[in-house]
């Protein structure tokens, strides 16, 4: 590695940072290179996916039956008359393939458990897979609206909630929903240059860059997990925010990069803080609640203070698709604002909207939202893609209409399975958690060297080795890619793996390559101790 100096990497984001240990871990050819850097799972919904393709051979079809007078390859809209009783006749005469049969049962759940309109949702989804009109709603599809929203109260451990008090924004992912939330947040006078905002550490690390962005400009104060309390926030963490000049606190739940949801102790404190602060702000994004045991997101219990943000991404393996929601409930604080923001303030945003309503001081933060996302002048073109819709309905409905749960019970499986064989290899018990959700990992560098080599040793690693140093020596010597702890705001040496993109062998690979560059280092300090004598 020769005399590189590793202080200049130390503020690349560990995304960034990645690159340049992918490309050492490359250098070599005589070995394979292991990428657990990144959370892309290597696993994915098949089913849906079926669905999703032999919906699309049906509806072109249809297309193509409205306008069979024209020459091949022309269609038109499909024919909402007799839609079904073809649909069915498609079904008949197709039941050896998986994605149909599939298909067939969606139309009955939608009927009979759903109580939704099998007929418009059906016109719903051919139209949609077809992406022959604009998104109309331009927020969402109605019946997909309705859909997902059953599909998000109950993943997100929602009671009580009627699908009605609920609103949502069909977008391009979470990071488009991260995107969104903090423009709007912006342009609607909710934070501003300066003002100070809570951030649940550790977290994916955009949380901790946009805000400090020339765009934002905003003061960050940490709400620190504590690794010796398995990751949960310590009351008095929590207890931060009943500081009234703290305008919002964002986080990531189940935690990126510990991979824990928030203990009911947690929630139940938060809900308290939230009844003396009434106005706080609070914006979770918990992409990976669905591979909890009995999630509860903090908008089950704070709705109204709550932004919510889901991606479809990691569970069904979509992230190629790009696939999320915005949800915000109909009484939310944010429209509340709205309405007691100043006299000035609220003339210029009335002069903002204009455009889209002749009364723009009724627009709800949720539209301004969507407006927002295309620069208000090109709001009529706003909306994610119906084809997207589409797979995410039938993705929400793959999930519901199974009933044993089968598939949410081998990804858990999956993942759980790779982290028991990283740390037998490493030698390291498996951290015990109910809370835990094993999406990821932290290899805690002074925690194993202590459990490994004992104390003296752990204290002469904290006190010689640089853990961005040790990230590129293990990609430079064994070809394992790790990302490090501090780029998610980790306090103390860690690694950080996915374990959701490498195969249970290469996952123990990786905990005997990590035990072999552990025996290494100690055999190192040894001389070095030998040395002094």
């Amino acid at each position: 590695m020769g005399n590189v100096d590793y202080s200049k990497y130390s503020k690349l984001s560990p995304f960034e940072l990645k690159d340049n240990l992918i490309e050492l871990a490359q250098s070599k050819t005589d070995r394979m290179m292991l990428n657990a850097g990144r959370g892309n799972p290597n696993f994915l919904a098949t089913i849906p996916r079926r669905a999703f393709f032999q919906l699309g051979l049906f509806s072109t079809t249809e297309s193509e039956f409205s306008f069979s007078y024209m020459p091949e390859g022309l269609g038109g809209f499909p024919r909402p008359v007799g839609l079904q009783s073809r649909f069915d006749n498609f079904i008949m005469h197709n039941r050896d393939k998986p994605g149909v049969v599939f298909l067939g049962k969606a139309i009955s759940y939608v009927r009979d458990q759903l109580g939704l309109d099998p007929d418009a949702f059906l016109l719903e989804m051919v139209e949609g897979i077809l992406g022959c009109n604009y998104p109309v709603p331009d927020r969402m599809l109605r019946i997909s609206e309705s859909i997902i929203k059953e599909y998000i109260l109950r993943e997100m451990g929602v009671q009580g909630m009627p699908k009605e008090g609920l609103d949502l924004f069909a977008v391009e992912g979470g990071t488009a929903a991260m995107a969104y939330i903090f423009n709007s947040l912006k342009e609607n006078k909710m934070i501003a240059h300066g003002d100070r905002i809570a951030i649940g550490t550790p977290i994916f690390t955009p949380y901790l860059e946009i805000p400090k962005l020339n765009d934002y400009q905003l003061e960050e104060v940490l709400i620190e997990a504590d690794p010796k309390l398995d990751w949960q926030y310590p009351e008095s963490e929590l207890r931060k925010l009943e500081d009234p000049s703290i305008k919002a606190f964002f986080l990531v739940n189940p935690s990126n990069p510990p991979s824990v949801k928030l203990s009911d102790e947690g929630l139940a404190i938060l809900a308290d803080i939230v009844k003396k602060r009434p106005d706080l702000i609070i914006l979770t994004d918990d992409v990976y609640g669905t591979f909890a045991d009995n999630f509860k997101s903090l908008f089950a219990v704070c709705p109204d203070n709550t932004i919510l943000v889901y991606s479809f991404s990691k569970y069904f393996g979509a992230t190629g698709w790009r696939l999320g929601v915005i949800a915000l409930s109909n009484n939310n604080i944010l429209d509340q604002k709205l309405a007691t923001l100043s006299k000035k303030d609220k003339k210029e945003l009335e002069e903002r909207y204009s455009s889209l309503t002749t009364d723009p001081a009724k627009i709800k933060f949720i539209d301004r939202l969507v407006a927002d996302s295309r620069n208000v002048a090109l709001n009529h073109t706003a909306g994610l893609s119906t084809p997207q819709q589409v797979q995410m309905v039938l993705f929400a409905l793959f999930n519901m209409m199974d009933s044993q749960q089968n598939y949410k019970k081998a990804v858990k499986s999956v993942v759980r399975e790779r982290d028991a064989a990283l740390y037998r290899q490493l030698g390291v018990a498996v951290p015990e958690d109910p809370n835990s959700v094993d999406y990821y990992t932290l290899v805690n560098l002074e925690n194993t060297s202590r459990t490994l080599y004992g104390d003296e040793f752990a204290d002469w690693v904290m006190k010689n080795k640089n853990p961005t140093e040790l990230l590129f020596r293990v990609a430079d010597e064994t070809g394992v890619v790790l990302l490090p702890g501090s780029g998610f705001g980790v306090l103390h040496p860690s690694a950080r793996a996915s374990l959701a993109n490498l195969n249970e062998y290469q996952y123990a690979a990786i905990g005997d390559s990590l035990r072999r560059f552990a025996e290494e280092s100690y055999q190192e300090y040894l001389k070095t101790k030998k040395g002094k004598k």
